[in-house]
């Protein structure tokens, strides 16, 4: 949603040198650097490494915030973003909850705020995109000097993104801001709020060490992030992933409805299923009073629970026979337990290519972190004219 005329404002680097310009994007990644560090990550001489400080210095990107003491006796200079630099929000934009941090580019965090939506909604509409205009209301409100500029706005929405080659009147992207009025003259980023949490389990949490795997989601909806080779496969039409349109039901007799199985695997659904099937005393009426029982030891609920990971790892076999990533990372609430993820690998295994499965780490902040990355490496592309 940027305008040429304001990427030309944010863009003071687009002359930079090549050496500059990986430095800056070093610094923003690393957080602080120190001389020594940054001329031995980018095998820069001394004359070339302070003529690209120089350069980031005289542009205000970057400043030195101190000095540390090296083992021999020298003192190295350390340098991080400067404010001037600037900041990003990022916003997760959920059926359940609006999560939202501030961060500086080298994604130290300034401010970060949750709103619970009154009513779950499992499609993005008017009550998601008042709970965003508020919540950025208030943080714009709440502003302090020493965070710079704000140079984005990233939005993570549980709905499929077009992107450059789809049709976002095919989507319900354009909802977001039926009562949400972007800002003037900052720019916007969405994307798949599923997306978002691969890219955080790439970045922060459980796939690290991988450059290609998938990651799946179990809660209120399901969906799928698919990194391949470091990068987010997104698909044509934005539709990657979109395993909420799985043919379901299937068999003789069956008739496959669109987004039946995301209506049948979804918390809401397997609650239903658990309450009309309980026998004797109160049923439990949500996923963590299902877990804890089963924690306990409580019969039902542990039948309720096999069948559910019986279920997803046959999902989780479905998407492994298509893109093989070797590991899945999963999230979501119930489909991460360790109660679950016996059943979920011996299924997935049993069905399909051979596959590891992880918990996701990072919880109810994926997604959040996920586009906070995604908004924080645009921006500095856009800073250094390479956008």
């Amino acid at each position: 949603m940027a305008s040429r005329d304001v990427k030309s404002e944010i863009s003071p680097g687009a002359n930079l040198t090549s050496s500059a310009k990986a430095m800056f994007r070093l610094i923003a990644a690393e957080g602080v650097a120190t001389r020594p560090q940054l001329g031995a990550a980018l095998n820069l001489s001394r004359p070339t490494l302070s003529a690209a400080i120089a350069e980031l210095e005289s542009l205000g990107l970057v400043s030195k915030i101190g000095e540390i003491k090296g083992a021999i006796g020298r003192r190295a200079a350390i340098f991080r973003p400067s404010v001037a630099a600037g900041h990003v929000i990022a916003i997760d934009a959920g059926s359940t909850h609006v999560r939202l941090r501030v961060s500086s580019l080298d994604r130290r965090l300034l401010q970060s705020r949750i709103y619970r939506l009154p009513s779950s909604q499992l499609l993005l509409g008017e009550e998601i995109s008042q709970a965003v205009a508020d919540e950025i209301a208030a943080t714009l409100a709440a502003t302090e000097e020493d965070w710079g500029p704000l140079r984005m706005i990233g939005i993570a929405v549980p709905s499929r993104v077009a992107g450059p080659h789809g049709d976002p009147a095919q989507t319900r992207e354009q909802e977001l801001f039926s009562r949400f009025t972007p800002p003037d003259g900052v720019p916007i980023l969405l994307e798949n709020n599923v997306n978002c949490a691969a890219v955080a389990e790439r970045s922060n949490g459980n796939a690290k060490d991988a450059e290609t795997f998938a990651y799946l989601q179990f809660g209120l909806k399901i969906g799928m992030g698919i990194m391949l080779e470091g990068r987010l496969l997104r698909g044509r039409n934005g539709a990657a992933g979109e395993i909420g349109h799985l043919a379901y039901p299937t068999g003789q007799g069956a008739r496959p409805e669109p987004g039946e199985i995301e209506r049948y695997m979804g918390s809401a659904a397997l609650m239903a299923r658990v309450a009309a099937a309980w026998q004797g005393g109160t049923a439990p009426e949500t996923p963590a009073a299902l877990l804890a029982l089963a924690e306990a030891g409580e019969a039902q609920a542990l039948t309720h629970l096999d069948r559910h990971a019986e279920e997803i790892g046959a999902i989780v076999a479905s998407c492994v026979s298509v893109i093989d990533p070797g590991l899945v990372v999963l999230g979501g609430g119930l489909a991460g337990h360790a109660l679950l993820q016996p059943t979920i690998s011996r299924l997935a295994n049993a069905l399909s290519y051979p596959v590891e499965l992880r918990p996701s780490t990072l919880g109810a902040d994926a997604t959040v972190l996920g586009i906070e990355k995604l908004a924080n490496d645009q921006t500095v592309k856009i800073l250094l004219g390479d956008d």
